[in-house]
């Protein structure tokens, strides 16, 4: 029913709360989707380009196709409120997580690296007590550490004996670090955001990641030989620039607003399962079964996440 102006009533705030959590989930969802293509697709370009270079491209092209959707928003580039060094620690973090994926995708294989992409959520829930106090519900903990169990059965491919071994490879290692990185991203945007629009703190952590990985790569990105890249190559950066970066940091950034840091992250658990199907698909082959059930481990570990109280 409207009111005598015409208007419709707000919704209840608690209504209305829902409906921004629920967004968030559905935003991370997408992000999930997104993202576990990028593992596939960048396998499939790194024997053709390094990855500080393939990472300054994309980031170029994102930087460029977030301007002119600022530009057109804002008829202009609004300037950082105030200290700009928070985007060049958010870019900072971003850069370390992408050059050392691609990196690892070089050692090791897209299921892999997204097992240990499937990480970030437990030590997401870390850095979110360490920079914004939040804390975890104990079944929201225990599933946490679950599905970490399972990304860990997806890592080591199954193979118990290489468990007991430990018998991790250098990609998974080095992915690892990089992984860290992006799991205090989440906490740190809601901790140095300043009121910015979504938009422009997406635009300007795009751009801090750009100009940290071009600087420090500069010396491969001179070194590459762009016009003899294969169709494959530019595929993957198009991909990349415009699914992966500039969309998934917005969608990052928006749902980092509205739900705590270990639930955003958290939908990294749905990204084995959906790298399982992409490689299928594409013909790369399809894993064992008791791979594939250690991704869903993961993802059940996700639903008690995603439905779990915040607090």
């Amino acid at each position: 029913m409207s009111d005598r102006s015409g208007a419709l009533p707000l919704l209840p705030t608690g209504l209305a709360s829902g409906m921004e959590k629920l967004r968030g989930h559905l935003a991370m969802i997408l992000f999930a989707a997104l993202i576990s293509l990028s593992f596939s697709l960048g396998s499939l370009a790194a024997p053709h380009i390094g990855p500080a270079a393939l990472n300054a491209m994309r980031f170029f092209i994102a930087t460029m196709v977030m301007g002119l959707v600022v530009f057109a928003l804002y008829r202009r580039i609004p300037l950082p409120r105030a200290q700009a060094w928070r985007f060049g620690v958010l870019g900072s973090l971003m850069a370390i997580y992408f050059v050392t994926m691609f990196m690892a995708l070089g050692m090791t294989t897209p299921i892999s690296t997204g097992a240990v992409f499937t990480l970030i959520p437990l030590m997401s829930a870390g850095f979110g007590f360490l920079f914004l106090r939040q804390t975890v519900r104990p079944i929201v903990l225990i599933s946490l550490l679950i599905a970490g169990c399972g990304s860990i059965w997806v890592i080591f491919r199954g193979d118990l004996a290489a468990m007991l071994s430990f018998d991790i490879g250098a990609g998974e290692i080095i992915f690892f670090f990089g992984c860290a990185c992006h799991a205090a991203y989440a906490p740190l945007i809601k901790k140095l955001n300043r009121d910015e629009p979504v938009m422009l703190t997406t635009y300007w952590t795009t751009v801090a990641t750009c100009i940290v990985i071009s600087v420090y790569g500069a010396r491969e990105i001179v070194a590459t030989d762009w016009l003899s890249l294969p169709v494959v190559a530019w595929a993957s950066i198009g991909y990349l620039a415009i699914f992966t970066s500039a969309i998934t940091f917005f969608l990052v950034q928006y749902a980092s607003m509205r739900l705590p840091a270990a639930k955003v992250l958290s939908y990294g658990y749905l990204i084995p399962g959906f790298i399982i199907l992409n490689e299928g698909f594409l013909g790369h082959g399809w894993v064992s079964f008791a791979v594939f059930a250690g991704a869903i481990v993961t993802v059940l570990g996700l639903i008690v996440v995603a439905f779990a109280p915040d607090v």
